[in-house]
């Protein structure tokens, strides 16, 4: 099951409680204080694993709670430490702070790491307190209350290229041809329920990362069909490809359809809008499929590349424009 948004509460450990003793052994009639202090409390950390691909983990664990710290004892021992509690999330995983509502970190790269609640110092022990006028201190610290918080994750999935167009547009059909992703393929709409990743080699030293997301229809905003909670996902995308059927079966109108995407995205993110677009006309096996392609490429007044997954027909096309696209862009910038 693909999860992408979770809520949790998180709370690192309280710091142990530092000790009041004394020293006392025989033939030590004026021990002094030996009261240890107090282990720190552990840390609640979050990092981004690419062997982790959903926030599924966390609808079954709403809290995360790390170890606290021990208390202090005599002979200046001092409390044992709290381990850290270490959370593991998708690359792509934004972070927001419930009560604050704002957004704390943007775990993009795998690896990255940070400590989403401080762990409590520990207390000191009353060893701390003696001084040439104070010798026998009774005195001691309490622990510090280890940071809590309510923590919102949303997972944006992070991709080179992301797949746009209608139910049974082809997508699906196109990832699982150019790469090895295996997305959920039939002849009915909403195949694709959740998005599908796939890398595709476009030669020996390069290739970039394709993104299958579910289907859009008109009303996609308020809702209608699967709504609009994929595109989030494709808000990372550098570039997009938009696959329209140059004879749909429903006898639909291709550039109709076309413009149908196009107003859900700009309704969502007039940002998401203007990134790079090439567009292609999918399933161009079918008799006439040729002649719909040009009078499609006619009425939007740009560029359509023609293709079909079934047929492996002007693959190397799409590729070769993909990665041109794609280094006329450059590096993606960091989203923070």
């Amino acid at each position: 099951m693909f999860i992408d948004e979770a809520d949790i509460y998180v709370q690192a450990g309280d710091g142990g409680n530092g000790c009041v003793s004394f020293r006392r052994e025989a033939h030590v009639p004026r021990g002094g204080p030996d009261g240890g202090d107090g282990g720190h409390g552990g840390n609640v950390i979050m990092v981004a694993d690419p062997s982790v691909d959903t926030l599924l983990d966390f609808k079954g664990r709403h809290h995360w709670i790390a170890p606290a710290g021990k208390a202090g004892s005599g002979q200046n021992r001092t409390g044992k430490s709290g381990s850290d509690l270490v959370i593991r999330v998708p690359p792509g995983t934004q972070v927001a702070d419930v009560d604050k509502g704002l957004l704390i970190k943007d775990l993009v790269s795998p690896g990255d790491r940070f400590v989403v609640a401080l762990g409590g110092r520990g207390g000191r022990g009353n060893t701390r307190f003696a001084t040439p006028t104070q010798q026998t201190p009774d005195t001691a610290t309490p622990g510090e209350a280890g940071q809590q918080r309510k923590v919102h994750l949303e997972l944006k999935l992070i991709a080179d290229v992301g797949l746009l167009g209608l139910p049974n547009a082809g997508k699906s059909t196109l990832l699982s041809v150019l790469s090895a992703a295996t997305p959920r393929i039939a002849d009915y709409p909403f195949t694709t329920t959740e998005p599908c990743l796939g890398i595709v080699e476009a030669g020996r030293e390069r290739r970039f990362v394709m993104a299958d997301l579910p289907g859009l229809i008109a009303g996609a905003h308020q809702g209608v069909g699967l709504g609009d909670r994929f595109l989030r996902h494709v808000e990372r995308t550098r570039v997009l490809v938009h696959l329209v059927e140059a004879q749909p079966v429903d006898g639909s109108d291709p550039a109709a359809n076309y413009t149908v995407i196009r107003d859900e995205i700009k309704r969502y993110s007039a940002e998401l809008a203007d990134r790079p677009e090439i567009v292609v006309a999918s399933k161009m096996d079918l008799t006439g499929a040729e002649a719909a392609r040009a009078q499609l490429e006619t009425r939007l007044g740009r560029p359509v590349l023609g293709i079909s997954g079934v047929a492996h027909r002007g693959l190397k096309e799409l590729v070769a424009t993909i990665v041109a696209t794609l280094d006329a862009e450059g590096e993606p910038e960091a989203p923070w």
